[in-house]
């Protein structure tokens, strides 16, 4: 049986894994830039347009904001729900009142552009067309 380099690493140095609490930018960005493809995802319910930030929301801690724009307007800030830094898991999602996506009218969502800031004013952008993220 082989065993791999990485879980032999896990191995060798215990809590190292569990030591993260993805709260920080080193934490953060590093997972953001490597799914960045992921970020949004856009579908058509229920008579709106819904653009989804669910994944970039999930690794929220160790953002400032998440700006957007849809179509070329004027960028506007997606709410945040806050980082629960108290909880053993601070990215979790608690207020069941806040919702991961914005609405726009059915079909007029064909390209949407994010810049995330993080909290410690660096950014990364990305752009999608909506074939490329859209739920079907």
């Amino acid at each position: 049986m082989r065993v791999r380099p990485a879980l032999i690493l896990l191995c060798l140095i215990p809590g190292m894994a569990t030591a993260q609490t993805f709260t920080t930018v080193d934490e953060v960005k590093p997972i953001l830039t490597a799914t960045q493809g992921s970020w949004i995802a856009v579908r058509n319910w229920q008579g709106q347009d819904l653009v989804y930030f669910t994944q970039v929301e999930s690794w929220r801690c160790g953002l400032r904001e998440i700006r957007y724009s849809v179509n070329g307007a004027a960028e506007a800030v997606k709410p945040m729900e806050p980082c629960y830094t108290d909880a053993p898991s601070p990215n979790a999602f608690q207020d069941s009142a806040h919702q991961p996506y914005v609405s726009f009218p059915a079909g007029s969502v064909e390209t949407v552009s994010v810049t995330l800031v993080y909290s410690d004013g660096s950014t990364t952008e990305a752009s999608f067309n909506r074939a490329q993220v859209e739920l079907r």
